[in-house]
């Protein structure tokens, strides 16, 4: 059975035929039924309670944003009722000044995630990662002319005619992986990194690698280990700002740690059972641990200690 990390498995349909259609597009923003979802600062609105849950709105809720000019991009549909993110950033550059706080309270995507429904999670990873992505590019790569949104934001197109390039969001692999030498398994940590907090080595592909090079190149670049056979186990979107973690077991062929202290702080051999308390140990900053469950390093750890 296939595993759904957080910020997977969402439940829209995102009309990837439909939305090409501008007369089925203004239909959709039209219809009274349709819900918008705001995000402010990339955070998003939330309605308190004991799951959070996704502050939806209705078109009059946010039409005042959508008269300025705000970004409003399809997330897709539900049961035939469509779903809309709507960017209202520019209502106030404070805190102090955020809208529509009667409606619910901005809450940062990560945050959120922890603590609302799994399809309500990976609906927010879409919304942040691509309403971050038309906030970075307005203007063309090619010619730097202005670029204007298509197909309800899943493209954009150079406006300059004799340029007209086209430009589509982007997501950016990156893999992580828990490098295994029989019972043990490799973590590191970096400085940034909570006290008493390892995780899998991770890193980004580049042009020309499959998977399986960038777990060998990355995991040698950063610990000086060899890794043989590797093994992809599942994947994570990662909206922050768009990436897509591919979780990985490779098999070490060498086991004497050479770190790159410009990736790494430290990295160690960890045992079965060492891994199991630091799983457990989450919460806890005074010893050893893992990341949250919402991480993939998490729930990759978990595969591991299942025998997966």
């Amino acid at each position: 059975m296939e595993f759904i990390n957080t910020f997977a498995g969402s439940p829209l349909n995102r009309m990837g035929n439909e939305r090409r259609n501008a007369d089925w597009l203004k239909q959709q923003m039209d219809d009274p039924e349709s819900c918008f979802l705001p995000l402010w600062q990339l955070r998003a609105l939330m309605m308190p309670g004991e799951l959070l849950r996704i502050g939806w709105c209705q078109r009059a809720d946010v039409q005042p944003f959508i008269n300025q000019g705000a970004t409003v991009l399809l997330l897709g549909q539900v049961n035939g009722r469509s779903h809309f993110a709507v960017d209202v950033s520019a209502a106030g550059p404070k805190k102090a000044n955020a809208p529509l706080q009667d409606y619910g309270k901005w809450i940062d995507v990560r945050s959120a995630a922890a603590t609302c429904s799994g399809p309500d999670a990976a609906i927010l990873a879409q919304s942040r990662s691509m309403l971050d992505w038309h906030a970075r590019h307005g203007f063309c790569s090619v010619c730097g002319q202005p670029s204007s949104m298509g197909e309800a934001g899943y493209s954009r197109k150079c406006n300059d005619e004799e340029c007209g390039a086209m430009h589509f969001p982007r997501t950016d692999p990156v893999t992580i992986m828990l490098v295994l030498d029989g019972e043990r398994c490799l973590l590191g940590r970096q400085k940034i990194f909570a006290p008493n907090s390892y995780s899998a080595l991770a890193g980004f592909m580049e042009p020309g690698e499959t998977i399986e090079e960038t777990v060998r190149r990355e995991v040698f670049e950063e610990a000086g280990i060899r890794v043989g056979d590797v093994r992809y186990i599942f994947s994570q979107p990662w909206p922050f700002p768009s990436s897509l973690m591919m979780g990985c077991f490779g098999t070490a062929e060498t086991t004497e740690i050479n770190v790159d202290t410009n990736e790494l702080e430290e990295a160690r051999w960890f045992s079965r059972d060492e891994v199991a308390e630091m799983v457990n140990n989450w919460q806890d900053q005074t010893k050893l641990r893992m990341p949250a469950p919402l991480a993939i390093a998490h729930q990759l750890a978990q595969a591991w200690l299942r025998g997966d």
